[in-house]
């Protein structure tokens, strides 16, 4: 059995410190269910001390030149850069995304967020002059950020760097599912020196850490991502304090095949978009909608890239496939799989089963439902596990009512061969983000939901605009 990593420190106003509260959490590695990890269950106490920090540091921070906040947050960087191996293998083990696709993804895109800092805080246009007023833009104070698990030091990066480069304070809660890899940045942060109080690390459960950090007096603002129903509860708690919230919450997001498109690409390039870090992901294109006259054709696309996704070993080289997060998630992306069955849906591949082979780990088979209606519950609830519904439409107007049929608006895609067409669909889905003709993800572009996916953005520019207010001077 592998060494356990112990944190037993906090990291509060520039010092690692024990929490008031001996407790400790648990981190399990998901292949092998085995215990990988502890870290300190701090206290409301500790997120107090956390933010009094912050809120110490915020006057010099704030008022620092943009200029200087840039040059750390380059060398924080240039720190998650030298320890891509680190943070790729520690996700791999805490979250299960293959180790080829942590390298690029889990570990590669905080540092790309980070480093974009310094061009973005260019773009930004911190004052203007209207008449006779200077209008100003400050930095919203202290920030307190709650990430979730499934693109843990990535989500964390895509709001401690836009934050930071704004000139506020952070107190940052990681997910308690994968917290190590915050350690790292932690350690990193610390190495350059940033002056303390700027950044602090409180782990814990999201009851007792994440409620603190929403309720407490003097955070500013929350930047939260994660479930809607807990994302409601930071609302709730923040409006006690009129401070303002950016979610980003859940989604089901629709991806509509038009009959004229090239249903080789899109219907693979579907299943991948469905199938990515084991579907937990928020902006997983779960909806596959298809006219009905090319439904046969779309499920042998659908059934056989999905069988190219073996799940297994993370550090495997063969693996296209992680473990789930935990197994809560196993057993709840189960009973959905089970609810998909029992509710008509026709089950093309996959299923609840455990897949053969794979006795330890959180384990789930690739699983393609086809005849999904939309009101049945796989089309409604994020299952956030590899399970892919594809729904038949009548024509284009049917298509775009069905993708619109949800509670959710994170993102879509749309496939046409007429690349114009495809654009004046994906136009009309009410969606934060949409593809189209399967095109790549910019961490650059503006990031965020419609209705209950959330309110705010995050990425480009757009992130440290999020943490800013305005202010006018009279002239």
């Amino acid at each position: 059995m592998a060494d356990i990593q112990v944190r037993d420190k906090l990291y509060i106003d520039g010092a690692w410190v024990p929490s008031t509260e001996s407790d400790t959490i648990d981190v399990i590695n998901s292949a092998t269910e085995e215990v990988m990890g502890r870290v300190p269950e701090a206290t409301a106490e500790d997120v107090d001390k956390a933010v009094q920090a912050a809120k110490r540091a915020l006057d010099t921070w704030s008022t620092t030149t943009v200029e200087e906040r840039s040059k750390y947050i380059q060398r924080i960087a240039e720190g998650l850069q030298a320890r891509t191996m680190d943070i790729a293998n520690v996700v791999a083990q805490e979250l299960g995304m293959p180790i080829n696709l942590s390298m690029i993804i889990q570990a590669g895109l905080p540092t790309v967020t980070f480093g974009s800092m310094q061009q973005l805080i260019d773009e930004v246009k911190w004052e203007e002059q209207i008449g006779n007023s200077l209008v100003i833009k400050e930095p919203v104070g202290v920030v307190g950020a709650i990430t979730p698990w499934n693109y843990p030091l990535h989500q964390i990066a895509n709001k401690v760097a836009p934050a930071l480069a704004a000139g506020c304070t952070v107190v940052l809660k990681p997910s308690e599912v994968t917290p190590l890899n915050a350690f790292i940045l932690a350690e990193i942060i610390d190495d350059v020196g940033l002056p303390a109080g700027v950044f602090n690390l409180v782990t814990g459960t999201g009851p007792v850490v994440g409620e603190a950090i929403a309720a407490h007096h003097d955070v500013d603002m929350v930047s939260f991502t994660g479930s809607t129903r807990a994302g409601k509860r930071v609302g709730e708690l923040a409006a006690q304090c009129v401070k303002p919230v950016a979610l980003e919450l859940g989604g089901k997001s629709p991806n509509i095949i038009l009959e004229d498109a090239n249903f080789e690409q899109a219907v693979t390039d579907g299943v991948g978009k469905a199938f990515l870090n084991s579907g937990q992901t928020c902006s997983a294109l779960t909806r596959m909608l298809v006219p009905r006259s090319k439904l046969a054709e779309a499920e042998d696309i659908a059934v056989k890239a999905a069988e190219t996704y073996t799940p297994g070993d993370p550090f495997d080289a063969d693996t296209r496939l992680g473990p789930l997060v935990s197994e809560v998630q196993r057993e709840r992306v189960r009973g959905y799989i089970q609810k998909g069955i029992d509710e008509g849906a026709k089950l093309l591949t996959g299923g609840a089963e455990a897949p053969e082979g794979l006795d330890k780990g959180y384990y789930v088979r690739p699983t393609v439902f086809s005849e999904v209606r939309n009101d049945m519950t796989i089309a409604q609830e994020e299952i956030f596990g590899p399970v892919l519904s594809i729904i038949p439409y009548e024509d284009e107007e049917d298509a775009v009512r069905i993708a619109n049929d949800t509670d959710y608006g994170l993102a879509g895609g749309v496939w046409s061969g007429d690349a114009d067409r495809a654009k004046a669909v994906a136009r009309r889905i009410r969606s934060g983000q949409v593809e189209v003709n399967g095109g790549a993800f910019n961490p650059m572009a503006p990031f965020g939901g419609f209705k209950r996916s959330g309110h705010g953005r995050e990425l480009g520019k757009f992130a440290i605009e999020e943490f800013l207010t305005t202010k006018s001077l009279q002239l």
